[in-house]
C-alpha cells in the first residue's frame, strides 16, 4: 500500500494478537483492504517472547499444542523447530512425587501406572475410558453434551477424590488458571482431547515465534505497530496521535478489559491472572523435560525450560519457569523459591531470578454453561473477536479471528 492507501481500509483490525492476526490474514485473502493496528511494538498480545541476557523469556509460561485444527491449518510446524515435553507429569502429592505418563509414548514410565502404585485399578480404568472417549469421539458430541463444572465431570467419570485432589486438580489448575475446577466441562473435554491427540512442546525460538510466523504472512503495509487506538468512531477508529483511520468495518481483537473500554456496551467475562517467575541456575535439574505440579497449591507448575528447548538459556545454564495464581506481592518470590527447593530436592539459595511476569487477563473465566463459539457481530460494521468469544486457548483465539473475517466478508459483500 502507499502512504495514502494506508489511511483508508475496508477493514480495520484493532490488536495483533492471535485473533487479530487470523482475522487480518483471512480478510486479506478475501481481497479486502486491511489495516491491522497494534498498540505495542510487536505482535502476539499475550503470546510474546523477550530476549534478555541470553535467555528466551515467554511472557508467562505457555506450551504449544500441535493438535489444534487452526494450528494445523495455519502454522508451518516444521519451521518452528518444536521441542516436546515428556508426555506426562510429575505430581507432588502428600505421599511424595508421583510420575504419570502416557505409556503409548513413554513406555519406560508405564510401571508407575501399575495398580496400587498410586492409582487404583478403578482410577486407572476411569482415566483410560475418559481419555479414549475424548480422543475418539467427534467434537460435535462434546459440544452437544450438558455443560457442568469440571469437578462434576471428573466425579461422574468415576475418578476418586484423592486422584482428583492430588493429581488432576493441580494439573488442571495450571491449564484453567483456577484451582476449584469450576471451569466448563465442555472446555475440559476439548483440552483433554487435544492433549491425547497432539504433542505439548515449545518452539525453539520461544512461544512468540508462533504469532511471528503468522505476521510474516501479511501483505506489506497491513501491520502498523506502535499505533494505539483511543476509541471507535462513526467512520472508523481514532488513533492516539489524533488522526482517524476510516473503515467500512472495525474488528476489535484485544483482551477483554481493553475490548470493554473500546466497546462500552460489550459484556465481557471475568478473567484469570497468573504470575511466572524465571530462575537461572548452573545446576542441571533431574526433572528433565517433565512438567511438575504441586498439590499443595504453593505453585501451579514448574519445569526446566532449557531441558525442553536448549535455546531458552545460555550454554551451561538452566532456566526454570514457575507459575502461581494471581499477582506477585512482597515475600511471594521468596516463598516460591523455598517450595522449589522441596520440589526439585536441591538447594535453591544460589538460583538467580531473571524475570517476573504477571499476566492479568491471561484467560477468560469459562464458567458453565460456556459457549464454545459465538458470533463476533455487535452491530453494523462492528465486530469483536478473541479467546473470550470462544475458548481460552490458541485454538479459540484463532477460530474467533477466523469467524470475524467470515462474518465481515459476508456483511461487506452484501453492502457492495
Amino acid at each position: 500500500m502507499t502512504t495514502e492507501d494506508r489511511r483508508v481500509a475496508d477493514v480495520v483490525v484493532v490488536g495483533a494478537g492471535l485473533a487479530g492476526l487470523a482475522c487480518a490474514l483471512d480478510a486479506c485473502r478475501a481481497g479486502w483492504r486491511v489495516a491491522l493496528l497494534e498498540a505495542s511494538d510487536g505482535v502476539g498480545g499475550r503470546m510474546r517472547t523477550d530476549r534478555r541476557e541470553g535467555f528466551l523469556l515467554d511472557r508467562g509460561f505457555q506450551v504449544f499444542n500441535t493438535s489444534y485444527p487452526q494450528v494445523k491449518q495455519r502454522v508451518n510446524l516444521r519451521s518452528l523447530q518444536l521441542c516436546p515435553f515428556t508426555a506426562g507429569v510429575v505430581a507432588h502429592t502428600p505421599k511424595g512425587p508421583v510420575r504419570l505418563a502416557d505409556p503409548t509414548r513413554e513406555p519406560r514410565a508405564a510401571g508407575a501406572l501399575l495398580p496400587g502404585r498410586f492409582l487404583s485399578a478403578r482410577d486407572l480404568a476411569a482415566l483410560a475410558v475418559l481419555s479414549v472417549r475424548d480422543a475418539v469421539l467427534p467434537v460435535s458430541a462434546i459440544r452437544r453434551g450438558r455443560d457442568r463444572p469440571t469437578s462434576t465431570a471428573l466425579s461422574r467419570a468415576g475418578l476418586s477424590d484423592a486422584v482428583v485432589a492430588n493429581v488432576l486438580r493441580p494439573f488442571l489448575a495450571g491449564v484453567f488458571l483456577e484451582d476449584r475446577l469450576e471451569t466448563s466441562a465442555r472446555f475440559f473435554h476439548l483440552v483433554w482431547r487435544s492433549m491425547a491427540r497432539g504433542t505439548l512442546c515449545l518452539p525453539a525460538g520461544g512461544i512468540g515465534a508462533v504469532p511471528g510466523q503468522l505476521a510474516d504472512g501479511l501483505p506489506d503495509g497491513v501491520l502498523r505497530l506502535d499505533t494505539p487506538v483511543v476509541r471507535l468512531t462513526d467512520a472508523g477508529v481514532l488513533l492516539g496521535d489524533g488522526s482517524e483511520v476510516p473503515a467500512r468495518a472495525v474488528v476489535v481483537a484485544v483482551e477483554p478489559a481493553t475490548a470493554a473500554r473500546l466497546v462500552p456496551t460489550l459484556t465481557v467475562p471475568d478473567t484469570r491472572t497468573v504470575t511466572t517467575y524465571y530462575h537461572a541456575t548452573d545446576a542441571v535439574q533431574a526433572a528433565g523435560r517433565t512438567l511438575m505440579v504441586d498439590s499443595s497449591g504453593a505453585v501451579l507448575n514448574t519445569c526446566v525450560l532449557s531441558a525442553v528447548a536448549p535455546g531458552y538459556a545460555p550454554p551451561g545454564t538452566a532456566l526454570v519457569s514457575t507459575s502461581v495464581l494471581g499477582t506477585d506481592h512482597p515475600g511471594r518470590a521468596e516463598a516460591v523459591l523455598r517450595r522449589l527447593a522441596e520440589l526439585y530436592d536441591t538447594d535453591t539459595g544460589g538460583w538467580r531470578r531473571v524475570a517476573t511476569y504477571t499476566v492479568e487477563g491471561a484467560l477468560p473465566a469459562m464458567l458453565p454453561p460456556w459457549p464454545l463459539s459465538r458470533t463476533t457481530r455487535l452491530g453494523p460494521g462492528r465486530y469483536v473477536c478473541g479467546d473470550h468469544r470462544a475458548t481460552g486457548s490458541v485454538q479459540g483465539a484463532l477460530a474467533s479471528g477466523a469467524r470475524a473475517a467470515r462474518e465481515v466478508s459476508a456483511d461487506l459483500g452484501r453492502r457492495r
